[in-house]
């Protein structure tokens, strides 16, 4: 870890705004290594969230008194602030979701009833979240269509002279959905030139950002990405939240994802009239406390600056790898050049599920399994990884903690 770095965060200061890192788990100082499940929250999160049910709860866009147009106010600074994290060119381009999973179905769900016809092609990649393999298939087998995968190579790269080939070789493909960065493996993929292949065809592109948004800065006018989906939870948000953007073009074109209060102009028994962007797409009673609180976390990244902290956690990550493979009979999985605060891999001669129990009896939390990226684990030949996710609120010395817990392990397992 280099000088700058230290400069640009103070990491100690910055725990201290997590209060759940102060717990001990087994009489052991909690280590937090599962950030790509879910991330802990500051106090500003916290805060906010005490805030909205102490002088804010009510619902939004229908009353008239002064807490609900409070709350509603409070929503909408919400959606405006989520629109300059990313740089939309317009606040109702985002949609308030329950999260990646949510957003990404919406998009199965409308973008493919209005423009997925039989015989047509939907592209996602072999390092999919089965959140971006199931709607794709639902669809599919819905509307008559193929769904088609972009390989990857052993080092948990994809290939982009495949991709070309897929776009290339079929007419009928309508659109392309893959993940920015993988939570199996970590691999950041190559996303600008993913979207400039699609569209040299006229074909959308769908980012699954939910691995992205905490790591890198997000420009969807510079990706020029029709649809991006990413949760709050991961996000230092609340669980609950999340947000699907999406081009004005696109969708002013699609039908409403579901049907109820807010998305209508209005009703009678013989037809509806559906309301303007967003609210077209945001049926129901939302979840109005994480929709406000998820900008909260927003202001908690901002103020620590996206660059400042995706350069600490590639350091921490570059340091426990590096480590970790020292470690006899240990294998990464996921080698791509391009990497992000992941680190999965397995050791021979033991099973990952024992690995990750033995690590949370240190108080050391990670992922253990196939992190719901069964076809992924299939290419590698392997039941699951032990995955350590890492965050800016971790340190090196958590680092330190985690090679010696597996060693530790391996040594009573093998």
């Amino acid at each position: 870890m280099n000088a700058t770095s230290s400069i640009l965060l103070d990491v100690e200061k910055i725990r201290k705004d997590f209060p759940i890192l102060s717990l001990t788990v087994n009489g052991k100082p909690l280590v937090y290594l599962d950030n790509a499940a879910t991330s802990q929250k500051p106090n500003s999160v916290i805060k906010a969230i005490e805030h909205y049910y102490t002088h804010q709860n009510s619902n939004i866009h229908r009353g008239v008194h002064f807490l609900s147009q409070r709350a509603t106010e409070a929503y909408e600074v919400s959606r405006k602030k989520v629109a300059k994290f990313i740089n939309a060119a317009h606040d109702h381009e985002c949609l308030f979701t329950k999260g990646t999973t949510d957003g990404i179905n919406l998009v199965a769900f409308s973008y493919g009833k209005q423009f997925v016809k039989p015989g047509d092609t939907i592209i996602i990649s072999a390092m999919e979240h089965h959140s971006n393999i199931v709607p794709w298939q639902i669809l599919c087998e819905d509307r008559g269509a193929n769904l088609k995968v972009i390989p990857i190579n052993e080092k948990g790269e994809l290939l982009i002279e495949e991709y070309k080939k897929l776009l290339n070789e079929d007419n009928n493909v309508k659109l392309v959905s893959v993940c920015w960065i993988s939570n199996s493996l970590g691999t950041v993929n190559p996303v600008k030139e993913i979207i400039a292949l699609a569209h040299e065809k006229g074909i959308p592109v769908l980012l699954d950002a939910a691995q992205a948004v905490q790591h890198v800065a997000v420009d969807v006018q510079d990706l020029d990405v029709d649809f991006l989906a990413f949760s709050g939870h991961k996000l230092y948000g609340p669980t609950g939240s999340g947000i699907l953007y999406g081009k004005e073009k696109w969708l002013n074109q699609m039908p409403p994802y579901q049907g109820g209060g807010d998305m209508i102009k209005h009703v009678t028994f013989a037809k509806t009239t559906y309301n303007e962007l967003p609210f077209k797409f945001e049926a129901g009673t939302p979840n109005i406390e994480a929709g406000i609180c998820i900008s909260a976390g927003l202001d908690y990244l901002n103020e620590l600056g996206i660059e400042a902290v995706a350069q600490y956690e590639h350091e921490l990550l570059e340091y426990v790898t590096a480590k970790l493979q020292e470690i006899p009979g240990l294998r990464v999985i996921g080698t791509a050049d391009q990497k992000a605060s992941v680190v999965s891999f397995i050791v021979e001669g033991t099973h990952p599920s024992d690995i990750g129990v033995l690590l949370d009896k240190m108080g050391i939390a990670v992922r253990t399994g196939h992190h719901c990226t069964q076809p992924l684990m299939e290419f590698f030949g392997i039941p699951g990884t032990v995955r350590a996710s890492l965050a800016f609120c971790n340190t090196k010395q958590e680092m330190d903690q985690l090679v010696d817990g597996v060693k530790r392990a391996v040594a009573m397992l093998v």
